[in-house]
Protein backbone atom coordinates (compact mmCIF):
# COMPACT_ATOMS: atom_id res chain seq x y z
CA UNK A 1 0.00 0.00 0.00
CA UNK A 2 2.94 2.64 0.69
CA UNK A 3 4.37 1.67 -2.59
CA UNK A 4 0.93 2.09 -4.09
CA UNK A 5 0.80 5.43 -2.80
CA UNK A 6 4.16 7.01 -3.24
CA UNK A 7 3.43 5.74 -7.14
CA UNK A 8 0.36 7.53 -6.54
CA UNK A 9 2.13 10.74 -5.32
CA UNK A 10 5.12 11.01 -7.79
CA UNK A 11 2.39 10.59 -10.79
CA UNK A 12 0.27 13.71 -9.82
CA UNK A 13 3.50 15.36 -8.94
CA UNK A 14 4.86 14.88 -12.10
CA UNK A 15 1.22 15.95 -13.59
CA UNK A 16 1.33 19.01 -11.53
CA UNK A 17 5.13 19.67 -13.46
CA UNK A 18 3.46 19.14 -16.70
CA UNK A 19 0.44 21.22 -16.68
CA UNK A 20 2.71 24.34 -14.89
CA UNK A 21 5.50 23.74 -17.86
CA UNK A 22 2.47 23.88 -20.40
CA UNK A 23 0.82 26.54 -18.74
CA UNK A 24 4.40 29.07 -19.58
CA UNK A 25 4.94 28.39 -22.56
CA UNK A 26 7.36 25.15 -21.77
CA UNK A 27 4.90 22.60 -23.96
CA UNK A 28 7.26 21.83 -26.15
CA UNK A 29 9.60 21.01 -23.49
CA UNK A 30 7.06 18.65 -22.04
CA UNK A 31 6.31 16.97 -25.01
CA UNK A 32 10.40 16.15 -26.08
CA UNK A 33 10.31 15.12 -22.76
CA UNK A 34 7.50 12.57 -23.19
CA UNK A 35 6.18 13.59 -19.87
CA UNK A 36 2.42 12.64 -21.23
CA UNK A 37 3.25 9.35 -21.95
CA UNK A 38 5.09 8.87 -19.11
CA UNK A 39 2.29 10.14 -16.76
CA UNK A 40 -0.06 7.55 -18.57
CA UNK A 41 2.45 4.80 -18.41
CA UNK A 42 2.76 5.49 -14.63
CA UNK A 43 -0.53 5.25 -13.80
CA UNK A 44 -1.10 1.95 -15.33
CA UNK A 45 2.08 0.53 -13.65
CA UNK A 46 0.69 2.13 -10.24
CA UNK A 47 -2.51 -0.05 -10.70
CA UNK A 48 -4.27 3.38 -10.43
CA UNK A 49 -7.41 2.00 -11.87
CA UNK A 50 -9.98 3.77 -13.08
CA UNK A 51 -8.05 7.02 -11.70
CA UNK A 52 -6.23 6.24 -14.98
CA UNK A 53 -9.45 6.49 -17.07
CA UNK A 54 -10.06 9.84 -15.97
CA UNK A 55 -6.76 11.28 -16.99
CA UNK A 56 -8.08 13.83 -19.97
CA UNK A 57 -6.91 13.02 -23.27
CA UNK A 58 -5.19 16.52 -23.22
CA UNK A 59 -3.33 16.38 -19.39
CA UNK A 60 -3.57 20.40 -19.61
CA UNK A 61 -6.86 22.21 -19.87
CA UNK A 62 -7.17 23.78 -23.09
CA UNK A 63 -7.06 27.53 -20.57
CA UNK A 64 -3.40 26.54 -19.81
CA UNK A 65 -2.18 26.08 -23.14
CA UNK A 66 -3.81 29.24 -24.81
CA UNK A 67 -1.83 31.03 -21.28
CA UNK A 68 1.50 29.16 -22.67
CA UNK A 69 1.19 30.48 -26.00
CA UNK A 70 0.64 34.08 -24.86
CA UNK A 71 3.24 33.94 -22.12
CA UNK A 72 5.41 32.26 -25.13
CA UNK A 73 4.86 35.80 -27.10
CA UNK A 74 5.21 38.66 -24.53
CA UNK A 75 7.73 37.31 -21.78
CA UNK A 76 11.31 36.35 -22.10
CA UNK A 77 12.71 32.87 -21.63
CA UNK A 78 14.31 33.26 -18.57
CA UNK A 79 11.46 35.28 -16.74
CA UNK A 80 8.65 32.56 -17.54
CA UNK A 81 11.85 29.82 -16.07
CA UNK A 82 11.78 31.66 -12.88
CA UNK A 83 7.35 31.36 -13.29
CA UNK A 84 7.52 28.00 -13.52
CA UNK A 85 9.74 27.35 -10.32
CA UNK A 86 8.22 29.71 -7.93
CA UNK A 87 4.46 27.59 -9.26
CA UNK A 88 5.98 24.15 -8.45
CA UNK A 89 6.97 25.31 -4.91
CA UNK A 90 9.40 25.32 -2.25
CA UNK A 91 11.76 22.44 -3.32
CA UNK A 92 12.06 24.12 -7.50
CA UNK A 93 12.81 27.66 -5.31
CA UNK A 94 15.75 26.73 -3.90
CA UNK A 95 16.74 24.89 -7.20
CA UNK A 96 16.12 28.10 -8.89
CA UNK A 97 18.16 29.77 -6.03
CA UNK A 98 21.15 27.63 -6.32
CA UNK A 99 21.33 27.56 -10.42
CA UNK A 100 21.41 31.30 -10.13
CA UNK A 101 25.07 30.68 -7.73
CA UNK A 102 26.48 29.14 -11.34
CA UNK A 103 27.55 31.65 -13.88
CA UNK A 104 29.54 29.14 -15.28
CA UNK A 105 26.65 26.77 -16.06
CA UNK A 106 24.07 29.90 -17.09
CA UNK A 107 23.80 32.85 -19.19
CA UNK A 108 23.84 36.66 -17.19
CA UNK A 109 20.49 37.02 -17.83
CA UNK A 110 19.67 33.66 -16.64
CA UNK A 111 21.31 34.71 -13.58
CA UNK A 112 19.54 37.80 -13.24
CA UNK A 113 16.55 36.45 -13.71
CA UNK A 114 16.89 33.20 -11.01
CA UNK A 115 18.26 35.88 -8.22
CA UNK A 116 14.71 37.56 -7.98
CA UNK A 117 13.32 34.32 -6.66
CA UNK A 118 12.00 34.76 -2.94
CA UNK A 119 10.65 32.17 -1.20
CA UNK A 120 8.47 34.41 1.13
CA UNK A 121 5.27 32.66 1.86
CA UNK A 122 2.17 32.40 3.59
CA UNK A 123 2.85 31.52 7.56
CA UNK A 124 1.76 28.28 9.27
CA UNK A 125 -0.28 28.60 11.96
CA UNK A 126 1.30 28.77 15.60
CA UNK A 127 -0.29 26.03 16.36
CA UNK A 128 1.38 23.50 14.02
CA UNK A 129 4.67 25.22 15.13
CA UNK A 130 4.11 23.92 18.59
CA UNK A 131 3.60 20.85 17.79
CA UNK A 132 6.90 20.58 15.94
CA UNK A 133 8.50 22.10 18.69
CA UNK A 134 7.93 19.64 21.20
CA UNK A 135 8.10 16.83 18.69
CA UNK A 136 11.50 17.81 17.57
CA UNK A 137 12.67 19.13 21.35
CA UNK A 138 10.91 16.43 22.95
CA UNK A 139 10.06 18.45 26.47
CA UNK A 140 6.90 21.05 27.06
CA UNK A 141 7.62 24.10 25.38
CA UNK A 142 7.00 25.32 29.18
CA UNK A 143 10.15 23.90 30.49
CA UNK A 144 12.76 25.39 27.63
CA UNK A 145 10.64 28.83 27.54
CA UNK A 146 9.49 31.64 28.89
CA UNK A 147 7.70 32.70 25.66
CA UNK A 148 7.37 32.65 22.45
CA UNK A 149 6.05 34.92 20.16
CA UNK A 150 3.16 33.47 18.00
CA UNK A 151 3.49 35.60 15.33
CA UNK A 152 7.11 35.08 12.77
CA UNK A 153 9.34 37.67 12.09
CA UNK A 154 9.64 35.60 8.58
CA UNK A 155 8.30 32.47 6.56
CA UNK A 156 9.90 31.24 4.32
CA UNK A 157 9.50 27.76 2.20
CA UNK A 158 11.35 25.73 4.15
CA UNK A 159 11.13 27.05 7.67
CA UNK A 160 9.58 30.07 9.93
CA UNK A 161 11.66 32.27 12.40
CA UNK A 162 9.87 33.31 15.90
CA UNK A 163 11.64 35.63 18.91
CA UNK A 164 11.22 33.57 22.35
CA UNK A 165 12.48 34.36 25.38
CA UNK A 166 15.04 30.91 26.48
CA UNK A 167 14.91 29.47 29.99
CA UNK A 168 19.05 29.52 30.57
CA UNK A 169 21.00 28.82 33.59
CA UNK A 170 22.95 32.28 33.27
CA UNK A 171 19.65 33.55 33.10
CA UNK A 172 16.60 34.65 30.13
CA UNK A 173 17.97 34.77 27.12
CA UNK A 174 16.73 36.55 23.90
CA UNK A 175 16.85 34.23 20.97
CA UNK A 176 14.76 33.56 17.75
CA UNK A 177 13.26 29.80 16.91
CA UNK A 178 14.23 28.86 13.41
CA UNK A 179 11.17 26.04 12.90
CA UNK A 180 11.03 23.70 9.68
CA UNK A 181 7.55 24.03 8.37
CA UNK A 182 5.58 20.96 8.79
CA UNK A 183 5.53 17.94 6.23
CA UNK A 184 8.58 19.97 4.42
CA UNK A 185 11.24 16.99 4.91
CA UNK A 186 8.63 14.58 2.91
CA UNK A 187 8.02 17.53 -0.07
CA UNK A 188 11.51 18.04 -0.26
CA UNK A 189 12.69 14.03 -0.36
CA UNK A 190 9.86 13.50 -3.23
CA UNK A 191 10.93 16.44 -5.02
CA UNK A 192 14.60 15.34 -5.07
CA UNK A 193 14.00 12.25 -6.05
CA UNK A 194 11.87 13.28 -8.64
CA UNK A 195 14.66 16.10 -9.92
CA UNK A 196 17.20 13.47 -10.17
CA UNK A 197 14.57 11.56 -12.56
CA UNK A 198 14.02 14.48 -14.75
CA UNK A 199 17.63 15.91 -15.09
CA UNK A 200 18.43 12.14 -16.23
CA UNK A 201 15.33 12.55 -18.37
CA UNK A 202 16.30 15.86 -20.23
CA UNK A 203 19.66 15.06 -20.63
CA UNK A 204 18.25 11.95 -22.75
CA UNK A 205 15.74 13.54 -24.60
CA UNK A 206 17.27 16.93 -25.55
CA UNK A 207 21.28 16.62 -26.40
CA UNK A 208 22.18 20.16 -26.27
CA UNK A 209 21.39 20.35 -22.73
CA UNK A 210 24.33 19.22 -21.94
CA UNK A 211 25.82 22.58 -21.37
CA UNK A 212 23.89 22.89 -18.59
CA UNK A 213 24.64 20.08 -16.53
CA UNK A 214 21.42 19.07 -15.28
CA UNK A 215 21.72 15.78 -13.28
CA UNK A 216 25.21 17.87 -11.84
CA UNK A 217 22.66 20.70 -11.23
CA UNK A 218 20.42 18.18 -9.48
CA UNK A 219 23.32 16.51 -7.69
CA UNK A 220 24.62 19.99 -6.48
CA UNK A 221 20.60 20.47 -5.56
CA UNK A 222 20.68 17.25 -3.20
CA UNK A 223 23.70 18.25 -1.26
CA UNK A 224 22.33 22.14 -0.93
CA UNK A 225 19.50 20.98 0.43
CA UNK A 226 20.37 18.34 2.38
CA UNK A 227 22.41 20.46 4.19
CA UNK A 228 19.99 23.22 4.45
CA UNK A 229 17.21 20.88 5.93
CA UNK A 230 19.77 19.89 8.95
CA UNK A 231 19.57 22.73 11.23
CA UNK A 232 22.35 21.03 13.24
CA UNK A 233 25.24 21.67 10.70
CA UNK A 234 24.11 25.32 10.20
CA UNK A 235 24.28 25.07 14.29
CA UNK A 236 28.11 23.77 13.73
CA UNK A 237 28.58 26.54 11.35
CA UNK A 238 27.70 29.19 13.27
CA UNK A 239 30.35 27.86 16.30
CA UNK A 240 32.85 27.54 13.65
CA UNK A 241 32.05 31.31 12.33
CA UNK A 242 32.31 32.54 15.97
CA UNK A 243 35.92 30.64 16.62
CA UNK A 244 37.49 32.04 13.47
CA UNK A 245 36.45 35.74 14.25
CA UNK A 246 36.91 35.52 18.38
CA UNK A 247 38.22 38.77 19.30
CA UNK A 248 37.20 40.51 15.84
CA UNK A 249 36.25 43.73 16.88
CA UNK A 250 33.72 43.75 13.44
CA UNK A 251 32.21 40.85 13.33
CA UNK A 252 29.71 39.00 15.05
CA UNK A 253 27.64 35.94 14.90
CA UNK A 254 25.11 34.87 16.94
CA UNK A 255 25.86 31.99 19.86
CA UNK A 256 23.79 28.87 19.07
CA UNK A 257 21.67 27.07 22.21
CA UNK A 258 22.46 23.43 21.78
CA UNK A 259 20.03 22.17 24.57
CA UNK A 260 17.16 23.58 22.13
CA UNK A 261 18.67 22.44 19.02
CA UNK A 262 17.85 20.05 16.80
CA UNK A 263 17.65 18.51 12.99
CA UNK A 264 14.68 20.53 12.77
CA UNK A 265 14.91 23.49 15.61
CA UNK A 266 17.64 25.90 15.51
CA UNK A 267 18.21 28.15 18.71
CA UNK A 268 20.38 31.06 18.26
CA UNK A 269 20.94 34.03 19.86
CA UNK A 270 19.28 37.39 18.99
CA UNK A 271 20.87 40.14 17.03
CA UNK A 272 19.58 43.50 17.81
CA UNK A 273 20.54 45.95 15.17
CA UNK A 274 19.49 47.48 12.12
CA UNK A 275 19.22 46.24 8.63
CA UNK A 276 21.76 47.98 6.51
CA UNK A 277 19.78 50.83 4.65
CA UNK A 278 17.75 51.44 7.63
CA UNK A 279 21.15 51.91 9.41
CA UNK A 280 22.43 54.39 6.90
CA UNK A 281 18.37 56.01 6.31
CA UNK A 282 18.04 56.71 10.22
CA UNK A 283 20.96 55.90 12.33
CA UNK A 284 23.74 57.94 11.20
CA UNK A 285 25.33 54.94 9.72
CA UNK A 286 28.22 55.86 6.86
CA UNK A 287 28.05 53.47 3.72
CA UNK A 288 31.67 53.56 3.12
CA UNK A 289 32.45 51.98 6.54
CA UNK A 290 29.87 49.72 6.68
CA UNK A 291 31.17 48.24 2.78
CA UNK A 292 35.01 48.21 4.23
CA UNK A 293 34.43 46.34 6.66
CA UNK A 294 32.41 43.89 4.94
CA UNK A 295 34.85 43.33 2.43
CA UNK A 296 37.79 42.91 5.32
CA UNK A 297 35.62 40.45 6.48
CA UNK A 298 34.53 38.31 3.65
CA UNK A 299 37.84 38.18 2.66
CA UNK A 300 39.18 36.66 5.71
CA UNK A 301 36.60 34.20 5.46
CA UNK A 302 37.18 33.27 2.13
CA UNK A 303 41.54 33.63 2.40
CA UNK A 304 42.37 33.55 5.45
CA UNK A 305 40.16 31.10 6.88
CA UNK A 306 39.00 29.15 3.92
CA UNK A 307 35.53 28.71 5.32
CA UNK A 308 32.69 31.77 4.26
CA UNK A 309 29.16 32.89 4.57
CA UNK A 310 27.96 32.38 0.69
CA UNK A 311 25.21 34.12 0.94
CA UNK A 312 25.99 37.55 2.64
CA UNK A 313 22.96 39.42 1.22
CA UNK A 314 21.43 42.80 2.90
CA UNK A 315 19.02 40.63 4.69
CA UNK A 316 21.31 38.30 6.25
CA UNK A 317 23.30 41.35 7.60
CA UNK A 318 22.50 43.28 10.86
CA UNK A 319 24.47 45.76 12.47
CA UNK A 320 25.09 47.36 15.53
CA UNK A 321 27.96 49.06 17.31
CA UNK A 322 28.85 53.22 16.55
CA UNK A 323 28.61 54.68 13.47
CA UNK A 324 32.15 55.01 13.37
CA UNK A 325 32.90 51.58 13.83
CA UNK A 326 30.50 49.51 12.77
CA UNK A 327 29.73 46.07 13.77
CA UNK A 328 28.25 43.61 11.05
CA UNK A 329 26.53 40.54 12.48
CA UNK A 330 25.45 37.80 10.23
CA UNK A 331 22.54 35.43 10.09
CA UNK A 332 21.32 32.27 8.16
CA UNK A 333 24.35 30.35 8.24
CA UNK A 334 22.83 27.40 6.24
CA UNK A 335 24.75 27.83 2.93
CA UNK A 336 28.85 28.00 3.54
CA UNK A 337 31.34 27.69 1.31
CA UNK A 338 35.07 25.99 1.95
CA UNK A 339 37.91 26.42 0.31
CA UNK A 340 41.13 23.72 0.89
CA UNK A 341 44.76 25.83 1.52
CA UNK A 342 46.15 24.18 -1.69
CA UNK A 343 42.75 26.30 -3.41
CA UNK A 344 43.35 29.37 -1.45
CA UNK A 345 46.97 29.86 -2.68
CA UNK A 346 45.60 29.43 -6.37
CA UNK A 347 43.06 31.62 -5.90
CA UNK A 348 45.24 34.65 -4.10
CA UNK A 349 47.76 34.19 -7.36
CA UNK A 350 44.86 34.80 -9.71
CA UNK A 351 43.61 37.60 -8.01
CA UNK A 352 47.01 38.89 -7.45
CA UNK A 353 47.72 38.66 -11.65
CA UNK A 354 44.89 40.25 -12.13
CA UNK A 355 45.91 43.63 -9.71
CA UNK A 356 48.98 43.04 -11.89
CA UNK A 357 46.77 42.77 -15.40
CA UNK A 358 49.32 39.58 -15.80
CA UNK A 359 47.41 38.14 -18.48
CA UNK A 360 49.41 35.07 -18.88
CA UNK A 361 50.01 34.59 -15.00
CA UNK A 362 46.15 34.95 -14.42
CA UNK A 363 45.25 32.24 -17.21
CA UNK A 364 48.16 30.05 -15.73
CA UNK A 365 46.67 30.43 -11.71
CA UNK A 366 42.99 30.18 -13.82
CA UNK A 367 44.33 26.80 -15.11
CA UNK A 368 45.37 25.77 -11.86
CA UNK A 369 41.93 26.37 -9.69
CA UNK A 370 40.15 23.89 -12.65
CA UNK A 371 40.41 20.48 -13.55
CA UNK A 372 40.77 19.49 -16.97
CA UNK A 373 37.74 17.29 -18.91
CA UNK A 374 39.86 17.25 -21.79
CA UNK A 375 42.82 18.00 -24.03
CA UNK A 376 42.98 21.97 -23.63
CA UNK A 377 45.20 24.19 -25.71
CA UNK A 378 47.02 26.42 -23.61
CA UNK A 379 47.60 28.95 -26.28
CA UNK A 380 44.15 29.93 -27.12
CA UNK A 381 43.01 29.47 -23.56
CA UNK A 382 45.48 32.62 -22.73
CA UNK A 383 44.37 34.24 -26.10
CA UNK A 384 40.64 33.86 -24.24
CA UNK A 385 41.27 35.23 -20.84
CA UNK A 386 43.11 38.05 -22.00
CA UNK A 387 40.19 38.91 -24.31
CA UNK A 388 37.80 38.37 -21.26
CA UNK A 389 40.12 40.09 -19.00
CA UNK A 390 40.80 43.06 -21.22
CA UNK A 391 37.24 44.25 -20.81
CA UNK A 392 38.01 44.83 -17.28
CA UNK A 393 41.40 44.93 -16.06
CA UNK A 394 42.47 48.05 -18.25
CA UNK A 395 40.89 50.94 -15.81
CA UNK A 396 41.55 51.60 -12.49
CA UNK A 397 40.86 49.04 -9.62
CA UNK A 398 38.30 51.10 -8.50
CA UNK A 399 35.80 51.03 -11.55
CA UNK A 400 36.76 47.07 -11.85
CA UNK A 401 33.91 45.04 -11.60
CA UNK A 402 35.64 42.09 -9.65
CA UNK A 403 32.23 39.72 -9.71
CA UNK A 404 31.88 40.01 -13.33
CA UNK A 405 35.36 39.66 -14.33
CA UNK A 406 35.23 35.95 -12.22
CA UNK A 407 31.61 35.47 -13.57
CA UNK A 408 33.22 35.80 -16.98
CA UNK A 409 36.29 34.07 -16.61
CA UNK A 410 34.82 31.05 -14.96
CA UNK A 411 32.50 30.72 -17.63
CA UNK A 412 35.26 30.98 -20.32
CA UNK A 413 37.38 28.30 -18.70
CA UNK A 414 33.85 26.19 -18.84
CA UNK A 415 33.95 26.51 -22.06
CA UNK A 416 37.76 25.25 -22.82
CA UNK A 417 36.74 22.06 -20.81
CA UNK A 418 37.77 23.03 -17.35
CA UNK A 419 35.76 21.99 -14.44
CA UNK A 420 35.66 24.26 -11.76
CA UNK A 421 35.14 24.28 -8.19
CA UNK A 422 31.61 24.52 -7.14
CA UNK A 423 32.85 26.79 -4.07
CA UNK A 424 35.02 28.72 -6.74
CA UNK A 425 31.55 29.77 -8.04
CA UNK A 426 30.49 30.62 -5.05
CA UNK A 427 33.12 32.53 -4.00
CA UNK A 428 32.10 34.74 -7.01
CA UNK A 429 28.86 34.48 -5.40
CA UNK A 430 29.68 36.30 -2.30
CA UNK A 431 31.94 38.63 -3.76
CA UNK A 432 29.47 39.90 -6.26
CA UNK A 433 26.40 40.32 -3.85
CA UNK A 434 29.12 42.25 -1.17
CA UNK A 435 30.23 44.23 -4.20
CA UNK A 436 26.68 45.45 -5.31
CA UNK A 437 25.84 46.42 -1.85
CA UNK A 438 29.40 47.74 -1.24
CA UNK A 439 29.38 49.84 -4.43
CA UNK A 440 25.31 51.17 -4.10
CA UNK A 441 26.10 52.75 -1.03
CA UNK A 442 29.75 53.58 -1.39
CA UNK A 443 30.04 54.44 -5.23
CA UNK A 444 33.73 55.07 -4.47
CA UNK A 445 34.20 51.36 -3.05
CA UNK A 446 37.58 49.75 -4.42
CA UNK A 447 37.11 46.29 -3.88
CA UNK A 448 40.74 45.04 -5.32
CA UNK A 449 41.93 48.04 -2.92
CA UNK A 450 40.33 47.07 -0.27
CA UNK A 451 41.70 43.37 -1.24
CA UNK A 452 45.12 44.53 -1.63
CA UNK A 453 46.85 44.34 2.02
CA UNK A 454 45.06 41.40 3.49
CA UNK A 455 46.61 39.47 -0.40
CA UNK A 456 50.17 41.17 0.70
CA UNK A 457 49.88 39.46 4.53
CA UNK A 458 48.89 36.30 3.43
CA UNK A 459 51.78 36.48 0.67
CA UNK A 460 54.07 36.92 3.56
CA UNK A 461 52.49 33.94 5.40
CA UNK A 462 53.22 31.61 2.90
CA UNK A 463 56.80 32.40 2.21
CA UNK A 464 57.40 32.72 5.63
CA UNK A 465 59.74 30.39 7.35
CA UNK A 466 57.74 28.36 9.28
CA UNK A 467 55.94 28.23 6.88
CA UNK A 468 58.41 26.77 4.28
CA UNK A 469 59.79 24.81 6.82
CA UNK A 470 56.63 23.37 7.21
CA UNK A 471 56.11 22.31 3.83
CA UNK A 472 59.71 20.69 3.53
CA UNK A 473 58.74 18.88 6.13
CA UNK A 474 55.49 17.42 5.20
CA UNK A 475 57.41 17.45 1.75
CA UNK A 476 60.44 15.13 3.29
CA UNK A 477 58.22 13.25 5.16
CA UNK A 478 56.44 12.55 2.30
CA UNK A 479 59.78 11.67 0.55
CA UNK A 480 61.21 9.16 3.72
CA UNK A 481 58.10 7.06 3.66
CA UNK A 482 58.23 6.53 -0.24
CA UNK A 483 62.08 5.86 0.67
CA UNK A 484 61.14 3.51 3.46
CA UNK A 485 58.83 1.35 1.60
CA UNK A 486 60.92 1.03 -1.35
CA UNK A 487 63.65 -1.70 0.06
CA UNK A 488 60.05 -3.79 1.04
CA UNK A 489 58.53 -3.06 -2.22
CA UNK A 490 62.43 -4.33 -4.27
CA UNK A 491 62.20 -7.22 -1.91
CA UNK A 492 58.87 -8.10 -3.24
CA UNK A 493 60.10 -8.35 -6.72
CA UNK A 494 62.98 -9.93 -6.48
CA UNK A 495 60.77 -12.46 -4.59
CA UNK A 496 58.46 -12.78 -7.64
CA UNK A 497 61.19 -12.76 -9.86
CA UNK A 498 62.94 -15.68 -8.28
CA UNK A 499 60.11 -18.00 -7.89
CA UNK A 500 59.16 -17.48 -11.32
CA UNK A 501 56.30 -15.80 -10.89
CA UNK A 502 57.34 -12.23 -12.44
CA UNK A 503 58.83 -12.01 -16.50
CA UNK A 504 60.01 -9.35 -17.73
CA UNK A 505 59.74 -8.57 -21.56
CA UNK A 506 61.18 -5.59 -23.68
CA UNK A 507 62.32 -5.20 -27.14
CA UNK A 508 63.37 -1.54 -26.35
CA UNK A 509 67.17 -1.29 -27.11
CA UNK A 510 67.37 1.46 -25.03
CA UNK A 511 66.45 0.03 -21.98
CA UNK A 512 69.74 -0.79 -20.53
CA UNK A 513 69.97 3.32 -20.87
CA UNK A 514 66.83 4.06 -19.17
CA UNK A 515 67.22 1.26 -16.30
CA UNK A 516 70.66 3.29 -15.87
CA UNK A 517 68.88 6.48 -15.58
CA UNK A 518 66.52 5.13 -13.02
CA UNK A 519 68.95 4.06 -11.32
CA UNK A 520 70.49 7.63 -11.12
CA UNK A 521 67.40 9.41 -10.05
CA UNK A 522 66.82 6.97 -7.32
CA UNK A 523 69.95 7.87 -5.72
CA UNK A 524 69.35 11.37 -6.06
CA UNK A 525 66.27 11.53 -4.41
CA UNK A 526 67.38 9.58 -1.36
CA UNK A 527 70.00 12.04 -1.50
CA UNK A 528 68.02 15.08 -1.92
CA UNK A 529 65.15 13.39 0.25
CA UNK A 530 67.59 12.71 3.16
CA UNK A 531 69.23 16.42 3.14
CA UNK A 532 65.49 17.88 2.97
CA UNK A 533 64.08 15.91 5.99
CA UNK A 534 67.15 16.43 8.10
CA UNK A 535 67.85 20.24 7.32
CA UNK A 536 63.92 20.90 7.77
CA UNK A 537 64.08 19.06 11.14
CA UNK A 538 67.19 21.15 12.17
CA UNK A 539 65.29 24.54 10.86
CA UNK A 540 62.65 24.42 13.06
CA UNK A 541 64.78 24.14 16.18
CA UNK A 542 66.54 27.38 16.93
CA UNK A 543 69.90 26.51 17.86
CA UNK A 544 70.46 24.59 14.81
CA UNK A 545 68.71 26.88 12.31
CA UNK A 546 71.76 27.84 9.83
CA UNK A 547 72.99 24.28 9.86
CA UNK A 548 69.22 23.15 8.67
CA UNK A 549 69.74 25.95 5.81
CA UNK A 550 72.88 24.55 5.04
CA UNK A 551 71.45 21.09 4.79
CA UNK A 552 68.71 22.66 2.82
CA UNK A 553 70.56 24.57 0.38
CA UNK A 554 72.80 21.33 -0.39
CA UNK A 555 69.47 19.89 -1.09
CA UNK A 556 68.61 22.00 -3.67
CA UNK A 557 72.31 22.63 -5.16
CA UNK A 558 72.40 18.59 -5.40
CA UNK A 559 68.98 18.45 -6.75
CA UNK A 560 69.99 20.52 -9.72
CA UNK A 561 73.12 19.36 -10.43
CA UNK A 562 71.47 15.83 -10.81
CA UNK A 563 69.20 17.58 -13.35
CA UNK A 564 71.89 19.01 -15.42
CA UNK A 565 73.79 16.10 -15.18
CA UNK A 566 71.26 13.50 -16.18
CA UNK A 567 69.98 16.17 -19.16
CA UNK A 568 73.73 15.84 -20.45
CA UNK A 569 73.53 11.89 -20.35
CA UNK A 570 70.49 12.15 -22.34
Amino acid sequence: MVSLVTALRDIQRLREIYVVLVRHGFGELAQRLGLRQRIREGGEAAALGPAADEVPPSLAPAAERERGDKERGQIALPQRLRLVLMDLGPSFVKLGQIASTRPDLLPKEWIEELKKLQDEVTPVSFAEIEAVLEESLGAPLADLFESIAPEPLAAASIAQVHRAVLKHAEGPKQVVLKVQRPGIAQTVARDVELLHALARLVERSIPESHIYSPCALAQEFDRAISAEMDFTQEADNAARFARNFAGHPQAHFPRVYREATTRRVLTMEHLDGWKVYEAIARHGYQGPAIAKAAVGILIKMIFEDGFFHADPHPGNIVLSGSPEQPRIGLIDLGMVGRFSPELRDKVIDMMLAAMRQDYEALADALYAVGTPTERLDMRAFRAEVRRLADKYLGRPLKEIDFAALIGDLVKGATQFGLEIPPDFTLVGKALMTIEGVGKEIDPELDVLGEARPHFARLLRQRYSPERVAADLWRAAERLAGAAYDLPQQAREVLDELRTGRLTLRTEDPSAGRISDRLGRRLFAGLVVGSLLLSGAWLFTHEPSRALGAGALGAAVLCALWHVVADRRRG
